[in-house]
């Protein structure tokens, strides 16, 4: 390319106007090799570039301001195959969801806390009797307990019809799951009899006293009812006996709002005195 007349092409200050993007960032695109000037006069050391780096300078733009890290950026600029590039954007772009499902959930925690709901929790002491459940369990990581849960209930749901289910389903959370990260997690559906399928097997869930409650709505603050029941339990002498238990009232499977979802959060706790 000449850099003189009217071939030379763009400037870095005329390719910053025309896409929309400071000399200094085209400056830092530059230095990262992610896009080089179209030529450099040896003399002066100017920057040119083409009208056809338009269009690439701005998608890196939008890529970084998605946070995708330069390296990825490069990989996906030098990757022709369409697939291949739509490949690293979708996995950028999950990893920024659970970023931003992250920053969701500690938001609306911290706001509950900080404007906390009046009154005492209301709160029931209740014992069930022994019962049977189709479940599934396993030992899992805190990290990947959502994505566990959201695969065996899609096999529990596969397993069991509708029309022999008793109830809701639920979960139960050995402590060391919260302790040290990693524990047992059984979800079931409650039924009459329950066949072995899969991963599926009959349980029996043994009698227990529990001090329960409801959390309302999604559960991006359920640790703050978590710890309002704890309190609850302790104020008035009982002690945790068990893992925690959850039953899903209304969830996701019945409904897509989650304002209108209702998780009961029960605590097994040493038998009352009657």
């Amino acid at each position: 390319m000449h850099t003189g007349g009217v071939s030379r092409g763009l400037t870095i200050g005329e390719f910053a106007q025309a896409t929309h993007l400071s000399v200094r960032t085209l400056r830092r695109y530059h230095e990262s090799g992610l896009l080089e000037p179209a030529s450099i006069d040896p003399s002066s050391g100017y920057r040119y570039y083409t009208v056809g780096q338009i269009p690439s300078a701005q998608v890196i733009h939008r890529l970084r301001e998605l946070d995708v890290p330069l390296a990825e950026v490069g990989k996906i600029l030098a990757t022709d195959d369409p697939e291949v590039r739509a490949g690293l954007i979708a996995a950028h772009l999950d990893r920024l969801q659970a970023s931003l499902d992250r920053t969701r959930a500690a938001v609306t925690s911290l706001q509950s806390l900080l404007r906390p709901e009046p009154g005492e929790l209301p709160v029931e002491l209740r014992s069930e009797q022994a019962r049977t459940v189709a479940a599934i369990t396993d030992v899992v990581d805190l990290d990947g307990v959502l994505t566990w849960y959201d695969g065996a209930m899609a096999e529990l749901d596969s397993a069991i019809p509708s029309d022999q289910r008793l109830g809701p389903p639920g979960g139960h959370y050995d402590n060391e799951l919260f302790t040290i990260g990693r524990g047992t997690v059984l979800v079931y559906h409650p039924v009459a009899g329950s066949p072995s399928y899969g991963r599926v097997r009959p349980i029996e869930l043994p009698a227990v006293d529990l001090a329960a409650t409801i959390h309302h709505g999604p559960h991006d603050d359920i640790d703050v009812t978590y710890g309002r029941l704890a309190s609850w339990v302790l104020n008035h002498a009982l002690t945790v006996n068990g893992p925690i238990q959850e039953t899903y009232v209304v969830g996701p499977r019945d409904n897509p709002n989650p304002t209108a979802w209702r998780t009961e959060i029960a605590w097994p706790v040493f038998r009352l005195s009657s």
